[in-house]
């Protein structure tokens, strides 16, 4: 493993899910550094990762070679004022990962400086079990090792996908980035439906919980597309076919057309907030 060290801005959950990602894939505590202003933050992320956590956002952008933004998006421009000019008088300028959602790398290099590499990307929640799924899109600054890089430190907490148009991050963003919300919504309705036909509570999470895994690695692991998954397991005449003769009446596709297009909408309103706060 080469000695590049990892900094990240922020010691909340995004940021421990990938520095400890990092060090599950072979990475050494020394080369993953953190920083927040909460001492309880770094005290915590200290005692379980063993790895070295500062008050001061410059002091971890002084020593990164990968620099990674994981901090909340009202908090961003406040962090950037703060590793701007540690950034702009450093010879070997550092690859400015940015995990933030919302912030558009147009609006990270106002703030930072137009002559940086930044890759931005939209992770999401399961990330915090090592199971996460993120888009990336990278600026022209970006040269194919820093690419690579950043690919490699997503991946320890996930899959990854490239976009050729950072626009799309609005799309990636309602599909992958809001998406586990989704899956729990269908998963608290089945079983409430299922507890109201007479299972017990605990009896109905087990089997939603363990019917949602099973379906998922069965997606994952064939070759097959969730259409022909689904018509496989759905015998003419049988109870499957009468539920999903329900589902598709009540316009589920429609129904989740227009929840991806609000959120692609809302990902873009927020978007162009922060766009406009380039103080």
């Amino acid at each position: 493993m080469a000695k590049q060290t990892i900094g990240l801005i922020g010691a909340g959950n995004m940021a421990r899910s990938l520095a400890g990602g990092l060090l599950q894939n072979g990475w050494d505590p020394g080369q993953i550094v953190l920083s927040d202003p909460d001492p309880q933050q770094c005290q915590a992320v200290e005692q379980s990762l063993k790895v070295r956590c500062f008050a001061n956002n410059a002091d971890v952008a002084a020593k990164a070679d990968v620099l990674v933004l994981a901090i909340k998006p009202q908090v961003a421009a406040d962090a950037a004022t703060d590793i701007a000019k540690k950034l702009q008088t450093m010879a070997k300028k550092p690859l400015l990962l940015s995990v933030i959602a919302g912030i558009r790398i147009p609006t990270l290099e106002h703030w930072l400086g137009n002559d940086l590499a930044i890759v931005r990307a939209m992770p999401n929640t399961a990330a915090l079990v090592g199971s996460g799924a993120a888009a990336l899109f990278a600026n022209k600054q970006t040269s194919k090792k820093q690419h690579n890089l950043a690919e490699s430190i997503m991946r320890a907490v996930g899959i990854v996908v490239w976009l050729d148009d950072e626009a799309l991050m609005d799309s990636a963003t309602a599909l992958s980035g809001s998406g586990p919300a989704y899956f729990f919504l269908v998963m608290e309705a089945m079983e409430q439906a299922a507890i109201k036909q007479g299972l017990n509570a605990d009896t109905a999470r087990l089997l939603t919980l363990e019917t949602a895994y099973g379906a998922a690695r069965m997606a994952l692991e064939g070759h097959e597309d969730p259409a022909d998954l689904r018509q496989q397991v759905t015998s003419p005449g049988g109870t499957t076919e009468a539920a999903i003769k329900v589902f598709i009446e009540s316009g589920i596709f429609e129904t989740y057309q227009r929840a991806l297009d609000a959120a692609s909408s809302r990902s873009r309103k927020l978007a162009d907030l922060f766009a406009g706060d380039k103080s």
